[in-house]
């Protein structure tokens, strides 16, 4: 875990400016599909220095809150500082293991993080937990998950071996943390896995 701390707090500086302006249009078209409400309560997974932040509080507007997660400091604490709203807080904790109560999101994102937890079964049944029935839960990255395999063995490091789960172990974790609706769109360029709670 120390290992993968220390990498990435080495890519907290760059982290900003690894995404094109192509990246945030792809990501704002995803998020305006997403069905987004003023008012929601969104938590954002890994969320890094806040990549999504500023697509998602224009969703939620100043009624919402997003809870960005992150087990970085460096990364936790660069996104608090490039996003000194009062709609969005980030707190540095694992995934795992989130700091928060039951029930209470509307929407769970994990944007380019899924893939490199180390408990996914965790992750999922923590996931569910924080969100409301009805609730949605969407993985994104901008790899295929091939893609994003193969870029991952190319990095080396901590992240050699990280990879999104096959098509059928996604499924399966989606049932295993009591989701329903289970959608997987895996292509180069693009893996959105998204369901909904029970």
């Amino acid at each position: 875990m120390d290992n993968r701390k220390e990498y990435y707090e080495s890519y907290a500086d760059e982290w900003d400016k690894m995404f094109t302006a192509e990246d945030f249009e792809i990501l704002s078209f995803l998020i305006d599909s997403f069905n987004i409400k003023p008012g929601s309560k969104i938590v954002d997974l890994g969320c890094g220095t806040g990549i999504l932040f500023d697509l998602l509080r224009r969703k939620v507007t100043k009624d919402g809150t997003i809870i960005g997660v992150d087990f970085c400091p460096k990364m936790s604490n660069k996104a608090r500082q490039n996003f000194p709203f009062e709609t969005i807080s980030v707190v540095n904790a694992d995934v795992e293991k989130l700091p928060l109560k039951e029930g209470i999101f509307d929407t769970a994102i994990s944007f380019a993080a899924f893939a490199h937890f180390t408990d996914p079964r965790r992750v999922m049944l923590e996931v569910s937990r924080v969100l409301k029935t009805g609730g949605s839960f969407h993985i994104i990255h901008l790899y295929g998950s091939k893609e994003l395999e193969e870029y991952h063995q190319r990095t080396g490091g901590p992240v050699a071996d990280d990879h999104l789960p096959s098509h059928d172990d996604m499924m399966a974790l989606f049932e295993h943390g009591n989701f329903e609706n289970a959608k997987i769109n895996d292509h180069p360029g693009l893996y959105l896995a998204s369901a909904f709670k029970k």
